[in-house]
């Protein structure tokens, strides 16, 4: 029985975006025709400062930096489209939703806000404006009351030096570099700072060529999928020397506490709401949050969690915590429960979380249940586990017991 899903959706989007279709021209993808004609409703939605002066769809007439493209919209509505048939067996969520139990939130930037309205949209068909609230959060770490942290800055700014001296030390990058930037007219160091990666990932995947150049003579020199390939396999040596030395977990850890420790808080407080015999709140509690935001917040998070081996996050991926609620046992299942044999001891209306990337289970990766599954037979992960890994366990990286003491301490 699922009593809540705490949905996190990340949104990577490329830095240089295709065009959108001219005002005469339909739009190219079957899915967009009634989601532009719902965002046309928005203004009966209750929106935080500032995002009601955000434009809810991409209405750029030309190529726009950091702006999201139609391709991006239609992979969110996609994405949506997924969790709702994935819920729907669970009637979730109900079908008589309240504004307590739905929650969005996203940062300021217009591909943020558009691509969490896409995913809410996919998931919750023709929702009800005026039962809807968009939250601001004006840090990507989504921090809101809790950023303050002194020593998550001197993290990062280790992290960011360790960084630097790898680029630096790779003699075949530099080359490209330079390469790439005589092509386009740049100074290397303009190209360098640039970092090209987001821009080529970005022609790559919506299937159009490396930026063109003509050179004076007729011909055009174009940027090239080997100059990108080495870019990318550098990006790839910076993840495994970030694994390594462990700076940037540290700097992981203390950025994504207050977001780690809001999730724990919300499900804490759903799972005494839904005890049995407990009079529940007026209007119900959330079950469904939704945080649109950036590669910034979504690789610290996933570093925090401990699953290291996943990579860099890709265009429109999506990390989802579940919660789970065991059922009432039958009468034959008590008795088979009282047994000798049954290592499992699953009490009725136990909770349970589950977490999801893209779809896949990693629930036995994080830091705060791998062990779990090698010292009991229960088919999920307890939420007790990421309490304790939340409230005191994840601290123990950076030698201390709690959040205030990790960012306060002096060094050394």
């Amino acid at each position: 029985e699922t009593s809540i899903s705490h949905e996190f959706v990340f949104l990577q989007v490329c830095l240089l975006t295709l065009s959108s279709p001219p005002p005469h021209r339909k739009p190219s993808h079957p899915l967009l025709n009634s989601f532009i004609r719902h965002m046309g409703q928005g203004a009966q939605g209750h929106w935080e400062s500032p995002l009601g002066s955000v434009p809810r769809l991409p209405n750029h007439s030309a190529c726009e930096m950091g702006e999201l493209t139609q391709t991006g919209v239609v992979q969110h509505l996609r994405n949506g489209q997924l969790l709702h048939k994935a819920y729907r067996r669970h009637s979730f969520p109900p079908a008589d939703w309240t504004p307590r139990q739905v929650w969005l939130e996203t940062t300021g930037k217009s591909r943020t806000l558009q691509s969490g309205l896409a995913f809410l949209y996919g998931l919750l068909p023709d929702f009800d404006w005026t039962k809807l609230t968009i939250r601001h959060q004006w840090s990507t770490l989504f921090c809101g009351s809790a950023c303050d942290c002194p020593a998550r800055n001197r993290h990062l700014e280790e992290e960011q030096r360790r960084q630097y001296r790898l680029r630096v030390s790779d003699t075949q990058l530099e080359r490209t570099y330079a390469d790439m930037a005589r092509t386009l007219g740049l100074l290397t160091r303009q190209l360098r700072a640039a970092n090209p990666i987001d821009s080529l990932l970005c022609h790559l995947c919506h299937g159009i060529s490396f930026p063109c150049v003509p050179m004076g003579d007729g011909t055009y020199g174009c940027l090239t999928m080997a100059q990108f390939a080495v870019i990318r396999r550098q990006q790839l040596d910076d993840e495994v020397d970030r694994r390594r030395v462990g700076l940037y977990h540290k700097y992981a850890i203390l950025a994504m506490y207050p977001y780690l420790n809001r999730t724990a808080t919300k499900m804490e407080r759903v799972a005494k709401d839904n005890e049995a015999g407990r009079a529940r709140r007026a209007g119900g509690e959330e079950v469904f949050s939704l945080s649109s935001a950036h590669d910034v917040t979504v690789a610290p998070l996933l570093s925090a969690l401990g699953l290291e081996e996943v990579r860099f996050p890709r265009f429109a991926a999506r990390l989802v915590f579940e919660l789970w609620k065991s059922p009432p046992a039958t009468q034959g299942q008590q008795k088979k429960k009282a047994g000798k044999g049954d290592k499992s001891k699953v009490k009725d209306g136990e909770v349970f979380i589950r977490v999801l990337y893209n779809g896949e289970d990693v629930t036995y990766h994080t830091s705060f249940c791998r062990s779990h599954v090698t010292n009991t037979n229960q088919p999920l992960c307890p939420l007790k586990n990421f309490l304790s890994f939340v409230r005191r366990d994840m601290f123990s990286v950076v030698n201390a017991t709690s959040y205030q003491e990790a960012c306060y301490k002096r060094p050394g």
